[in-house]
Formats: structure tokens, sequence, C-alpha cells
């Protein structure tokens, strides 16, 4: 069995010395490395950001949007959107062990499990599209699946239905790292608070803030609005364009009583939404991009030409532990779950 780097750059075809994620094209023979993981696919869960630009750009046409995806791997060999540079997560059965791999993985031959590592640097071939779900980013296909040694994975949970543990685990990093970032007493903003991310991130941050904190949410819908009230994860809730920062500053002074906020958290699935996550937040305050939509120029030029002196994180999709908060949310919750349950789990 030929032997590979634990990164996976012995897959890289194009350029050469570069990792998977940024290569343009990497090899998707499915003849396993020593040390990789092969997977039978299930389906895909696209990341939202990437979904939605393709989606547009096809004008909604599933056929349109088919074809698109196989070109996109065709041309790459992994599901690495060229305009969003992102991927998103996939969930198979286990079909083979590298033999160095064996005893050194809690994985055997057919556990089911979702890849907590991005699509945008996964080895993936695709033999048929059988359907999409464009409600919830889901595309479901015969093919397969390679993991290398470095990739993280979650086995699926037995309490939950798999579908409604992959909604969850697509986002994991969001509101892991929210509750890594979030002190008692804070005010927070989140950024498209009323989708899968948004959601478990208002959770994550209500649960931190304690008494004396506060958490708005920002949505673009009077029935995203609903949704959030009846969940009961934000102390306030507003309605605003996440394309349009002035407008979004105005209605979040005037839901924390005129004073500028300490934490906002971008879980929006669109461009150009830099500067309505910073703009609100105070001096020596903090910004967390977890939209994959994020341009790192117009946050770090913008901020500057603003005057804004804040910390600016770009969201990673791995925080320890991130999994298990995650599942563990919809365990504590039931209305989040049962609204994960009704959005995603179809």
């Amino acid at each position: 069995m030929r032997k590979g780097c634990k990164y996976g750059t012995h897959r890289v075809i194009e350029p050469q010395g570069v990792l998977p994620q940024p290569a343009l094209k990497i090899s998707n023979d499915m003849e396993i490395y020593d040390n990789e993981i092969l997977i039978d696919v299930i389906a895909l869960n696209i990341d939202s950001a990437s979904f939605t630009q393709i989606e547009e750009e096809q004008g909604g046409d599933v056929e349109k949007i088919k074809k698109r995806i196989l070109e996109i791997v065709g041309e790459r060999g992994k599901m690495q959107n060229p305009v969003t540079g992102s991927g998103g997560m996939l969930i198979g059965i286990v079909e083979k062990i590298g033999e160095s791999l064996i005893g050194k993985t809690d994985l055997n031959v057919g556990d089911k499990i979702a890849t907590l590592v991005s699509l945008s640097l996964t080895p993936l071939r695709i033999d048929e599209i059988i359907d999409i779900k464009p409600e919830i980013d889901r595309v479901e296909i015969k093919g397969k699946a390679i993991l290398f040694e470095s990739g993280i994975y979650a086995k699926l949970p037995k309490d939950m239905d798999e579908t409604l543990a992959l909604a969850a685990l697509d986002v994991a990093g969001a509101p892991a790292q929210t509750a890594k970032l979030v002190k008692p007493g804070q005010s927070v903003l989140i950024l498209g608070a009323g989708g899968k991310s948004g959601m478990l991130c208002c959770y994550e941050a209500m649960k931190r803030v304690g008494p004396t904190g506060k958490v708005i949410g920002l949505v673009r819908s009077q029935k995203d609005k609903e949704r959030l009230e009846y969940l009961g994860v934000c102390h306030e809730i507003i309605i605003a364009d996440a394309q349009k920062p002035v407008e979004v500053l105005n209605k979040t002074l005037e839901a924390n009583n005129g004073k500028e906020i300490d934490i906002a958290i971008n879980c929006v699935n669109v461009a150009n939404t830099e500067m309505s996550t910073i703009l609100p937040v105070k001096d020596d305050g903090i910004v967390y991009f977890f939209s994959m939509a994020t341009s790192f120029t117009k946050a770090a030029l913008g901020a500057e030409g603003v005057g804004k002196d804040v910390t600016m994180i770009i969201g990673n999709g791995y925080t320890k532990g991130h999994a298990e908060i995650t599942l563990q949310e919809l365990r504590e919750n039931e209305k989040l779950r049962k609204v994960f349950e009704e959005l995603y789990a179809n």
C-alpha cells in the first residue's frame, strides 16, 4: 500500500507544493494510501455560502445545480466552489482503513460518520447525484471520498436522526467558538441569527452572557424573527439588511441602549456584510466572521477606514470539542431541536 503525507499533499496535482485545500486540483483516485480512510458517501452538505452562490448562479434550476456540482468535482477532484472557495461536509460509511491507521483510529469498517473537515480539501468522486434538497443545502449522491490521517470526524450519534445531526455538525465550529469567546455581562450581536449557525450561536451566547448580558439577533424577515421569539434565545431581535452597515449600526445601538456592543458574530451566507459586523462593535471588542462569504480584504481595510480598533477572528470551523458542544445544545433545548428537525431533518 502506498505511503502518504499526513496532510494529504500526496494528492495535490496543481500547483505542486501546496496543501489540498488551496490546491486547484487534487487526485480523486479512490485507491487509498496507507494513511487514508475510504468512505462510501451518502450525502454532501454544501456549505450555505457556496450553495447559495451556485443556486443563484443557476437560477434555482435543480438540474443545472446538479450539473454545476459535477463540473466542479470533475475539474478539481473535490467539492470546492471556485467563487466562495468553500466546500461543506459529508456523511458516509467507512469502507476501508489504510494499514498504517489500523490500531490508531477508533473507526471500524461499517461505521457511519460525518467528516468535520471541509469538502474543499476532501478527495471526492461523484458517480451519481440522486437528489438535491435546496432548502437544506443537501446533495444525496452515490460516490466515494477520502479522509486524510489529519482529518477529523464524528461518529453519528444514536439518539438523533442522521440528518438532524448532520445539520448541526455542519456548523459546529460557530457555537463552539461562541462558547469560547463570549463572557458574562457582555453584549453580543449575531448577524444571520435565523439560520443554522445563527440559532446555535444565539443559544450558546445566551448561556454565556448570563443575567447581566444581552444577546441581539439580526434577521432579514419577520418569519425569522418569530422563530427566534419562539426559541427565546435572544434578548432583542432586529430586522435589518446585513448588507447595509449604517442601518445595522443604528438598529443595534437602539437595541443596546445607545451603546456599541462587545462582540459581533457573522453567520450570514451572502457577501458584503463585513462592515455591518464591524461598525457596531466598540474599540477593543471582538468581531468573529464565521461566514464563508467574508472578504479578508474588505474586513481589514474597512475596519481601518472607519477607525475601528477591534480584534477580528476568521471562523475556524474547528475548535476542540466542537462536535460534542453542538450536539449537546440540541439535547439540552427541546425547542431548538424541534426547529432543527422541522427545518433540516427532512
